[in-house]
């Protein structure tokens, strides 16, 4: 009997599932091995698509394949749950066996979950959704015998299996043996989504390789890709060194820092910061940080994760320029295919549309990634098989968090678990890259910094020597609204060439965009309503006006310019904020102090709308508060609003103001996500309930609620929508091809290059343009895309309403 796994799409061509189950655990091994578990990946991978040695399967693909248009009943045959089940009826019976019953628990819960995402072990209703699976009875899995036969005849003898499964136990114990700042509950996380992230990859590598009839592909050589990256990064380096300007103080800094960041590269991997100033040359200087360090340490890739993605674009097109390669590269905006909710096993072996975009290879395995702070907080958190399967490629890297204070107050508990997982089990160096740096050991679950955690020397004296400005406060005494601003603008354009203006909600930046764009000096607007591309076609113009000394221009935009996009302005007006956004927005300028100290002016505005704007209504608060104790006592908190002694008050304050809200409180549940993740048999509420309820103990290790957590997990606190935008006729022309039956590889290509062209709706943006028309369904409905009507080429998005949150960092 020839079991099907799957059958190719051009040619019919049969992939047994002794080959896939085979295939699959090899990719999962090679991938377990990042973090010292290899063959408890591999038992997921040989294991997952047990239940495809069965007649049933057999007579069910067929049939489908042979009558596409009257295909059988959906979710007729449930192929998941066998490999999970032999785990638990081998490893889980009898009495308790500590490492016996973990291993058959996370493996377990990786197959049984490969179709949709982790279940609960114990949810809110006290029930164990993966208990109910792998206790499906006989008459249930009619063929459960059959198909471990099967396996023990085709795959791994028996005896085999079991040495196999020894190996698996001794990783697991040292894996639990090993120093971690959380407890094993946390540890017991981190490894259950590993694995299924392993398992995931795999499994749609080796079904795309089958499908494109490839063979395994052949692994790039990193170290020599990286020595080459960094040997044009030097070039570039000391090209600079010859301009006209390399000894200005400025230049002479930055070169400094940099050759800091090299010395330290040498350095074992560890959790450091980088407090370069705003302006000092972080992006190049991380860069060479990362590329050596990466070769001397032998790490895969190299990740920076920036709070915007206007951001992304911009250092992508910096390092492209230098490092002259664009196929290594991977920007990655956003989730453009929405997955949430799949659960795709009644359509496992058959490739359609729906399988090809699964297929698609999505999964940060380039050389180098930007990406968002959502996007890395997702594949930890978040819901979806596309999100957590990208997590095994965060291990043995370097990752760059490009403006880390800006960190989402709900999740800093949860980012800084992440950070010591990769840390302390995933071989990853992780560099937190601001002016500003946040008091992230400072909260209960603290970050686990290296001793000696900050590559620049000295900074007190490197943040005086990078003074290019004056905060002007102009906020403790009076207010201003849109009126009074505007003519504040105009004053100022009339002593300088340039003005930026950004103030903290979209509508207040739109109404002052059209109450000065009829006035002789060019104006422009920017916020998160408009598509990367659009946003970047936006800044091109506002630079070609910076870069001519004989004309004058105005910007005004929402914070998304002030983390990391490379403008200065002559002068810079600022709505209140938090003291990192009063940094961040003086670093745009007098960017490269090339002109005596400029004046960057802090005013209140009147009409901003902070109601559910917590984190900045808070932030404005404070540095407020630190504001006018600077007016009553100059010598206060380092004499300066941006010491760094005010920024570390500034920030201890901001998370003791917010300390009940730093573990991601769940207000349906009443519950802490940590809680839900991490907590132990002893602390952890349903596991109590279950006992008392139950009269007995709960019979499993593992007490927490993956699924549940995932469900009702989001960095902002509404749930968006990725939708492609028809912005220019790249735009357009997307949306046409993403229309049509492309391969794999297409799509691929297409998903990677939509990143460009997508905004992100909140839920009444969406509605809104349900009912109007504005929205059209590409691929099954997997895909959304804006009609051209609902596009504004001089706002973007077409809405006339205000989105809740201004974070624009998905």
């Amino acid at each position: 009997m020839n079991y099907i796994a799957h059958v190719r799409e051009s040619d019919k061509q049969i992939q047994s599932v002794e080959e896939h189950l085979l295939g699959v655990k090899a990719l999962a091994e090679s991938y377990g091995e990042k973090i010292g578990v290899r063959h408890i990946a591999g038992l997921a991978g040989m294991l997952h698509d047990l239940g495809k040695f069965t007649h049933e399967f057999r007579e069910y693909i067929l049939a489908a394949v042979n009558n596409p248009d009257a295909p059988p009943k959906r979710g007729s045959v449930d192929h998941s749950t066998a490999g999970g089940k032999l785990l638990h009826e081998r490893f889980h019976t009898g009495t308790p066996s500590r490492y016996n019953w973990i291993l058959a628990e996370v493996v377990g819960n990786a197959i049984l979950s490969h179709h949709s995402y982790l279940h609960d072990f114990l949810n809110p209703d006290l029930e164990s959704p993966y208990l109910k699976r792998v206790e499906k009875t006989r008459d249930e899995l009619k063929e459960f015998d059959g198909s471990v036969q099967c396996f023990f005849e085709y795959v791994m003898r028996e005896v085999e299996f079991q040495q196999y499964v020894s190996h698996a136990l001794v990783e697991l114990e040292a894996y639990l043996l090993k120093s971690f700042i959380g407890n094993s509950e946390s540890n017991l996380m981190f490894l259950t989504k590993f694995i299924f992230s392993a398992l995931i990859d795999a499994d749609r590598t080796n079904t795309r390789l089958f499908e494109e009839n490839k063979m395994v592909e052949p692994e790039l050589d990193r170290r020599e890709l990286f020595d080459a990256y960094y040997e044009k990064l030097m070039e570039k380096m000391n090209s600079y060194q010859i301009q006209d300007n390399a000894q200005t103080r400025i230049n002479v800094l930055r070169r400094g820092m940099s050759e800091q960041c090299d010395q330290f590269a040498e350095k074992p991997s560890g959790i450091y910061t980088l407090s370069i100033p705003t302006g000092g040359g972080k992006t190049l200087a991380s860069l060479r940080y990362a590329l050596k360090h990466a070769s001397l340490h032998h790490k895969k890739r190299i990740i920076y994760v920036v709070p915007y993605t206007t951001i992304i674009e911009q250092n992508a097109e910096e390092v492209r320029n230098i490092l002259l390669d664009d196929g290594h590269i991977l920007e990655h905006h956003s989730n453009v295919i929405d997955d949430v909710n799949d659960d795709d096993e009644h359509q496992d072996g058959i490739i359609n549309t729906q399988q090809k975009l699964k297929l698609a290879k999505d999964n940060w395995d380039s050389p180098i990634i930007f990406t968002t702070m959502v996007q890395f907080l997702n594949v930890f958190y978040a819901k979806g098989s596309r999100n957590i399967r990208r997590l095994h490629n965060l291990c043995e890297s370097v990752i760059i968090f490009d403006e880390v204070q800006k960190v989402p107050v709900t999740c800093v508990s949860l980012f800084n678990h992440a950070l010591n997982f990769l840390k302390t089990y995933g071989h990853s160096s992780l560099i937190l890259c601001t002016a500003t740096q946040p008091a992230l050991d400072f909260v209960e679950h603290r970050l686990e910094m290296s001793t000696d955690a900050e590559i620049i020397h000295d900074l007190d004296r490197v943040i005086e020597a990078f003074k290019r400005v004056e905060i002007v406060d102009k906020a403790t005494d009076d207010r201003f609204d849109n009126d009074k601003l505007a003519d504040f603008i105009v004053e100022k354009i009339n002593e300088v060439q340039s003005v930026l203006v950004i103030l903290n909600t979209k509508t207040v930046v739109k109404k002052l965009y059209r109450q000065l764009e009829g006035s002789e000096v060019p104006v422009y607007h920017l916020s998160t309503s408009m598509c990367a591309a659009h946003r970047s076609h936006i800044l091109g113009q506002v630079r070609k006006h910076l870069n001519n000394k004989n004309e004058k221009v105005i910007c005004i935009s929402t914070q998304l310019i002030e983390a990391g996009v490379d403008v200065s302005f002559d002068c810079v007006i600022r709505s209140l904020a938090g003291l990192d956004s009063i940094a961040q927005a003086a670093g745009r300028c007098n960017r490269h102090g090339k002109q005596e100290i400029q004046n960057v002016y802090v005013i209140d505005h009147a009409e901003e709308n902070l109601k559910h704007l917590q984190e900045i209504k808070v932030g404005k608060q404070l540095s407020k508060k630190i504001l006018i104790d600077l007016k009553q006592e100059p010598y206060n908190h380092g004499g300066h609003i941006l010491s760094a002694q005010a920024m570390d008050k500034y920030f201890k304050e901001f998370y003791t103001d917010f300390s009940s809200n730093l573990n991601y409180f769940i207000p349906k549940l009443q519950k802490e996500m940590i809680e839900l993740l991490t907590s132990d048999r002893k602390h952890n509420s349903y596991n109590l309930a279950y006992t008392q309820n139950k009269k007995e103990s709960f019979p499993l290790f593992i007490v927490n609620s993956y699924r549940t957590a995932a469900e009702n997990f989001h960095v902002i606190d509404d749930r968006t929508t990725s939708v492609i935008v028809p912005y220019g006729e790249e735009g357009r022309s997307m949306i046409a091809q993403l229309n049509g039956d492309e391969t794999i590889e297409d799509l691929s290509r297409l998903l990677r290059k939509a990143q460009q062209y997508t905004i992100n709706l909140f839920v009444y943006e969406r509605e809104q343009l349900v009912k109007n028309g504005g929205l059209v369904s590409l691929l099954d409905g997997k895909i959304l895309a804006l009609m051209e009507s609902a596009y504004n080429m001089e706002f973007g998005l077409d809405l006339e309403n205000d989105s809740q949150f201004e974070f624009g960092m998905y």
